[in-house]
Order: structure tokens, then sequence, then C-alpha cells
């Protein structure tokens, strides 16, 4: 698996008369973990969408690894939706090997390679739960790792914690931070959490409220930093949160 860089130029789409993405420009580096914030209904899961492959724009490229095709997209991203989708007749083991069994992995060969991931990220001992057994953030884990064992070199997450509670969501956020540091892929996470984004990314781009454009970047200084408390608590932390909300409130206008 090699690493993919993703550049957006003049990127706009529309549903009938409703423009939800107006002229977008952005890149993100190779192994780079990207936030992206806005209003709710600016267009973030669409841009996910068009970024895997899933739709083509209206106007403006995208590519991924050099390749605008939209088969090229699909073959490079995995996308990882809201809803964590689980089979609820499979065991986390097996929900997490359907893509390789999808490209013609043997059962037996396919959980060799999904059982380190359980071991390496604190699943183990869940391997042959099945989803009804699992709490919401044990869920979001196993989903997580079955984009992981998609094997493309980049990741596309659609606000995968906000169905969770407060709490979990933290333990979330610090769970994701290490799996992320230990598995360098081409990241976009879309939330509209602005302390989630500027915790797990690289950098954080604001988008207005619809047609989208590129509002902001903000870089934080030590993103995914094992403490997730003294991080998000950090006073250059939280001045950069505060920068993120006034630009949000700014591009809700």
């Amino acid at each position: 698996m090699t690493s993919a860089t993703i550049e957006i130029a003049g990127l706009s789409h529309a549903f009938g008369k409703l423009r939800v993405l107006e002229s977008l420009d952005l890149r993100v580096t190779a192994d780079e973990v990207l936030g992206v914030v806005g209003p709710s209904g600016c267009g973030k899961s669409t841009l996910l969408e068009l970024a895997a492959g899933l739709e083509d724009p209206d106007r403006g490229t995208v590519a991924v690894a050099g390749d605008r095709k939209r088969s090229a997209r699909l073959a490079r991203c995995a996308y990882m939706p809201q809803r964590d989708l689980l089979l609820p007749w499979l065991s986390a083991l097996d929900n997490t090997c359907i893509a390789p069994r999808n490209q013609g992995v043997s059962k037996h060969a396919a959980r060799e390679r999904a059982q380190p991931l359980f071991d390496r990220f604190g699943l183990a001992e869940f391997a042959r739960s099945r989803p009804n057994q699992l709490s919401g953030g044990m869920r979001q884990r196993v989903a997580f790792l079955r984009t992981l064992l998609a094997g493309k070199p980049v990741l596309l997450l659609d606000e995968p914690f906000a169905a969770l509670d407060a709490i979990t969501r933290g333990e979330m956020q610090e769970w994701l931070a290490g799996a992320l540091n230990a598995e360098a892929r081409t990241v976009v996470l879309v939330t509209h959490d602005v302390e989630e984004a500027l915790y797990l990314c690289d950098r954080v781009v604001v988008l207005s409220s619809r047609p989208a454009s590129v509002m902001t970047e903000l870089t934080p200084r030590a993103p995914r930093d094992p403490d997730r408390t003294a991080a998000v608590t950090d006073a250059s932390f939280t001045a950069l949160r505060e920068e993120a909300l006034e630009s949000l409130h700014e591009g809700s206008r």
C-alpha cells in the first residue's frame, strides 16, 4: 500500500437547484490527517462522497494519487459512514473481514490478517462477539478496523463518533489518535465537533454554510497527544478552538 494525496480544484456540486459546494480548492498531502468542520448541511458528507468516487462533481476535479477517474478514487478510498453498519449475523472479527473476503481472500486468511489489529487495538476479547453484544464505542472501533482492513491508502471518516455520549466520545477520540499514529494513512475526518478535529488532525479546514467554501485553515501544535485531557486544556489549544468557533459563526451568517 502506497501513500496517496487528494487534490480538489474548483469543485462545485449541486442537488437540483440546491448548490452545496462552490469552487472549492483543497489539497491533502500523503499521510496527512485533515479535519473538515462546518455548519450542518454545508456539504461535508458530499465532499467525502465525491472524494470516494461515489459521485462525480458537477464542475471541477477530484484526484486521488493523481488520478481523477471515479473508478480510481473508489479503488483507493475506504469510506466509513456515520452509522457502523455492522452485519448482525457476523462476529466482530468477521465483520472486519468483509473487504478482504470480497477481494477473494479466504475466510481463514482474512481472519489471520484481521486478528493482529484486534490484538493491537485492545479488541482481542471481543473478536467473537456479535454486534448486539458490543457497546456503541466498541462497535465504532470494529467499524474503524473494518475500514483499515479494506487496505486502501485513503480513509474517509464521516462523523464516526456523532452518536456516542460525551464520555465515550472522548475515550474513542483518544483511541483513534493511537490508531492513526500506528497506521499511517491519508485521512479526511468530517466532524461537527471542533475540539475533536483539532485534537485528531494535523490540519483543520473550516467551511462556510452552503454553498461551502473554505473559510480558514488551522494547524494544531501537537495533534493526537496520548494525553487527550492535557491536550484539549492547553492554552494554545483553547485559543485555536475559539478561533475555529469564531470562524464557524462567521461562516454560518
